[in-house]
């Protein structure tokens, strides 16, 4: 007889004896699933934001990017909100980075300055 060994791809995402839907990541029950309170910690970080300038997978156009905030989802959403507004810009903020379309480093750096980051300026 053949051992079945656990593939990700045909992982169960239903099941009525646990009681609905599956959690992808832990495979546990939604209700029970314990993913989104590991994901909602703050990361650990050096203290030190970089602010940087590029456009590497952006078909040339530049963006200027926010690394190291030591904030929670939320917070760092309604940072990277603040930071569109001084720049005038629109942006995003994707897996613990603010991205702000176009070249605004001074602008950033100030703005991040004056709240008490300690912010370098990373790249060329």
């Amino acid at each position: 007889m053949a051992t079945m060994k656990s593939n990700p791809a045909s992982a169960l995402v239903y099941s009525t004896e646990a009681g609905g839907r599956m959690c992808p990541d832990c495979r546990a029950p939604m209700a029970q699933c314990r993913c989104k309170e590991t994901s909602a910690r703050i990361p650990a970080t050096d203290g030190i934001v970089r602010v940087s300038h590029e456009t590497k997978g952006r078909k040339g156009k530049g963006v200027t990017v926010v690394k190291g905030l030591a904030l929670d989802a939320a917070a760092l959403a309604a940072m990277g909100k603040q930071l569109k507004t001084a720049c005038g810009s629109g942006g995003t903020v994707k897996d613990g980075i603010i991205e702000i379309q176009g070249d605004h480093r001074e602008p950033v750096i100030a703005v991040l300055s004056k709240q008490g980051h300690t912010v370098k300026r990373a790249g060329g």
